[in-house]
């Protein structure tokens, strides 16, 4: 048991699951789990336990039993003693201290990664204002590979995502092209299927690489249907570039999602038997979001952020190109509004880049959330501060056939421009050599001639 005393009253904490959970910003998903703080002064009093607790703790006390969840097993299996040696004798509050220090620079950050645990960062991260969520993750570059080159200094990668309500091949080719002449599509063409079958998923596959190959565009291509669908498309020939799966931070939620370690393990090793990729081996592309073990009744009695720090542990297993917090889709349910997302956005980027991982964000809200555009514009300024690998490039960001709200090629366009980031280096030679970019490296008015004409109609017709 946990306790501290604030002002006159006494707040106790059965586990350090309960401590956690009371010390988290105020979020509705943990409101609705019964696991939140039942009032401000209790936040602080957990947040006071919580800086005083030694970090070594969360390798002898887990928030889910190592004996009946393999995501533990992972987690504490897996840990590198050696890297954690640095950091070990301190506190979560001087933890805090350490990494907005001067000693904790870009190298030092990346050697502690495989020391931290998902628990550590969720634990400082619930300490820290937002201001230190992002002074610190801009510290971090992850850098991973395919065709493309993701998360170097000064670079902004875009997900072209041109989901369409019926995938029509026509709907979807013109949404890639939309964003190709924007400049965008260097992290992933990355189609969420409407029909999730496996000659679907076969079919937008070989739609993508087409168009690949047609222009010999140095991207990667993902259609984000379930991994044993992925691993029945590599068996039949399907030209599949990245292995997509939504991951949890519980045994239960995975297996929710129909998914186990070893199915991810057998999902990376076909995907690398293909030896598609050219600049690195980065096969894995990962979707997460706050909320997700929750809605599957699957949590534990651990809070929302700390579940989701948990499938950052998942993810780091197996070496991905690209890692997504999709971070207000699952609704105000689990984050009510525009400054819980924002938040949630925050802390996701801080703790999967301090776990190593290779962060970006989906900018998102679902239409019955209390949030707006405006939100996410703020949202997507301070992930760009902060430096986020990758953000989605929707159409109109509408996503017509997902029926939610998120960032557009516009928006990575004002992002790159207001912060001075540019897109992955061989994708940035490809667009340049189109003569999409110009000297300055700007996008240009009208798209060059070989793609115009795709995007003109023909003479007559209809």
């Amino acid at each position: 048991m946990y306790a501290a005393t604030v002002g006159h009253t006494r707040h106790t904490f059965a586990d350090l699951k309960a401590l956690l959970a009371a010390a988290t910003p105020l979020r509705s998903g943990d409101a609705l789990a019964g696991v939140a703080a039942q009032s401000d002064e209790e936040r602080v009093a957990a947040r006071r336990v919580l800086a005083d607790l030694p970090l070594a703790t969360f390798l002898t006390e887990a928030v889910i039993p190592y004996e009946t969840d393999e995501v533990t097993r992972l987690i504490i299996d897996t840990h590198d003693a050696a890297a954690f040696a640095p950091v070990a004798s301190l506190t979560v509050g001087a933890f805090r201290e350490w990494l907005l220090s001067d000693a904790a620079d870009g190298a030092a950050l990346a050697a502690l990664a495989p020391g931290v645990t998902p628990e550590m960062a969720a634990a400082v991260a619930k300490l820290m204002r937002n201001q230190d969520l992002i002074a610190v993750a801009r510290k971090i570059r992850v850098v991973t590979a395919f065709r493309t080159t993701i998360g170097l200094p000064g670079r902004l990668s875009v997900r072209i995502q041109p989901n369409h309500p019926t995938d029509d091949p026509a709907g979807i080719a013109a949404s890639i092209l939309d964003g190709l002449v924007m400049g965008c599509g260097d992290a992933v063409i990355g189609i969420n299927p409407a029909t999730d079958s496996i000659p679907q998923a076969m079919a937008l596959l070989t739609l993508i690489d087409e168009v690949r190959q047609r222009y010999a565009i140095p991207t990667q291509s993902c259609v984000l249907t379930h991994v044993t669908n992925t691993l029945a498309a590599v068996e039949r020939g399907a030209p599949v570039d990245l292995v997509f799966q939504s991951v949890a931070g519980t045994e239960a939620a995975n297996r929710a999602f129909g998914i186990d370690l070893a199915v991810l393990k057998e999902g990376r090793d076909a995907a690398l038997s293909l030896k598609r990729h050219t600049v690195g081996d980065n096969v894995m592309y990962f979707e997460t979001g706050q909320g997700s073990a929750l809605s599957a009744d699957a949590h534990h009695g651990v809070d929302q952020q700390t579940c989701e720090a948990r499938a950052y542990a998942v993810a780091r297993a197996f070496r991905p190109l690209l890692v997504n917090t999709v971070v207000g889709f699952i609704g105000p349910e689990y984050l009510y509004d525009g400054k819980q997302i924002a938040r949630a956005g925050l802390e996701d980027h801080f703790c999967g880049k301090l776990l190593g991982l290779p962060m970006g964000v989906d900018v998102c809200y679902t239409n019955h959330a209390e949030a707006d555009q405006d939100d996410m514009d703020t949202l997507l300024t301070l992930l760009g501060v902060a430096g986020v690998t990758f953000i989605m490039g929707v159409p109109g960001a509408d996503d017509v056939m997902l029926n939610y709200q998120s960032t557009s090629y516009h928006d990575a366009l004002y992002l790159r421009a207001a912060l001075g980031l540019r897109p992955a280096p061989e994708f940035a030679r490809w667009l340049e050599g189109m003569g999409i970019l110009d000297p300055g490296g700007r996008v240009r008015d009208l798209p060059p001639p070989r793609l115009r004409a795709l995007l003109t109609p023909a003479e007559g017709a209809a």
